[in-house]
């Protein structure tokens, strides 16, 4: 596994603690006005996931656990990352992605950790960054 790779992963580990500790601080809030529980044990963490993320990639094009591991989701062009890009990329991630990648991994390791499936699918592209200056590699 090279460093990015690494990277990201460990990105991924801190963004999802991040996602079970709100989800725990919410669920006696929600929990109680729901009258089907089992819509928000099976809706209410993927909704949390996505929308934390969703909001911290459209604020600063980073989630904590990005700047965490001094990684930043740009697009290929180098524009501004779009709402549907966003979107495209999460859904992607975690319904297809996964098995794209399992699929035809050599493809995937000739981008060395900068494009997974779902960045292809998004036309976004991962990059390291320099934590002190925060200015890209």
């Amino acid at each position: 596994m090279n460093k990015l790779m690494k990277k990201r992963l460990k990105a991924m580990v801190i963004d999802t603690a991040i996602s079970i500790g709100v989800s725990v601080a919410l669920e006696p809030l929600v929990r109680n006005k729901l009258k089907n529980k089992v819509a928000y044990d099976a809706l209410a963490p993927t909704l949390i996931f996505w929308g934390l993320e969703y909001a911290q990639l459209r604020m600063s094009g980073q989630t904590i656990g990005h700047k965490v591991a001094g990684i930043v989701i740009d697009t290929t062009d180098g524009s501004a990352l779009s709402s549907d890009q966003i979107l495209k990329r999460l859904m992607h991630r975690d319904s297809v992605s996964t098995l794209a990648y399992l699929k035809d991994r050599e493809k995937y390791d000739f981008y060395e950790g900068t494009k997974l499936p779902h960045d292809l699918y998004a036309d976004t592209v991962v990059k390291e960054y320099i934590k002190e200056t925060m200015k890209p590699k």
